[in-house]
């Protein structure tokens, strides 16, 4: 790759920022389970962190025959879980984002959209989905995974797609460590994304730091993300009980219930692919609803 040339040996910040070419992934291969608008891209390099990572984008029916139209995007953690059951952690059961995604856009219920499922890297996955250290886990590498978001992966995603740029017109979402990094990343980078999805948020995180830090971020905020937090009564109590403090805590710093934050109990909910995959289409409801491409 041409691009390289003399630029391991900058460090300076602005060598960070993604100029084109330099770590583009690897030839665009298929998906596994093929289907015609899914793109899979192998080996995402970064010069933030070490791992390379694969990347699927989802395209919405009628993104080739909408040639001048910029789509609002949303980028998703654990990206092997979401679409294609030949990759993902339990064989055969994913996120069922495609086809929750196709039903709602040909109901009229949610915005065409673009979405970028981000592969986590294995055994680093906790690292970097954790914006503190905690003394026993380890981990605490979330900003440096925020901006190989920033810098990298979402400037490399908006040259090969037509995707919107604006905090509006972006999102961002995972469940479980992958939501605790979204809340977190959503609120650090408010400027940036727009639309945060925080499934079944692991809360527990060092000592729930995760709420000193809504108390420290919200007032600095010009704009709250609008937000969907979820967690199932079967995930154990704990879990439950943090995602109503969490919640409690969004509120009291000027999210608006229905508005800006929508909660949801998510009854006989379980901490897994087939539970989240039931949440994927209200989720994208909520955040992406189809008027707001006609209010634009």
């Amino acid at each position: 790759m041409e691009a390289e040339q003399g630029g391991e040996q900058d460090a300076s910040p602005e060598s960070q920022i993604w100029r084109p070419g330099w770590h583009a992934p690897a030839d665009e291969v298929p998906a596994q389970t093929p289907h015609p608008r899914l793109r899979v891209h192998r080996g995402f390099r970064s010069r933030i962190l070490p791992d390379r990572r694969d990347l699927i984008v989802y395209l919405p029916p009628g993104y080739d025959a909408e040639r001048d139209h910029r789509y609002p995007v949303l980028y998703l953690h654990d990206g092997q879980n979401l679409f294609d059951p030949a990759t993902s952690y339990i064989k055969g059961r994913t996120w069922m984002v495609r086809e929750a995604a196709d039903a709602g856009i040909e109901a009229g219920e949610i915005e065409p959209l673009v979405i970028v499922g981000i592969y986590n890297t294995g055994d680093r996955r906790l690292a970097e989905y954790t914006p503190e250290r905690d003394w026993q886990m380890g981990g605490g590498e979330a900003d440096s995974y925020g901006e190989l978001l920033l810098l990298e992966l979402m400037p490399w995603i908006a040259e090969h797609y037509r995707v919107r740029v604006d905090r509006d017109g972006t999102g961002l979402g995972g469940s479980s460590l992958g939501g605790l990094v979204s809340l977190y990343l959503g609120l650090k980078n408010a400027e940036s994304f727009g639309r945060l999805a925080v499934l079944s948020p692991s809360v527990w995180w060092n000592h729930k730091s995760i709420l000193g830090i809504v108390n420290e971020t919200a007032p600095l905020l010009e704009h709250r993300p609008r937000i969907w937090l979820d967690a199932g009564d079967h995930e154990g109590r704990m879990t439950l009980r943090d995602a109503e403090l969490l919640a409690k805590r969004l509120l009291a710093n000027g999210w608006r219930d229905g508005e800006t934050l929508h909660f949801e109990r998510v009854r006989g909910g379980t901490h897994d692919e087939g539970s989240w995959a039931l949440r994927v289409g209200p989720l994208l409801r909520f955040l992406f609803p189809a008027e707001s491409r006609e209010a634009r």
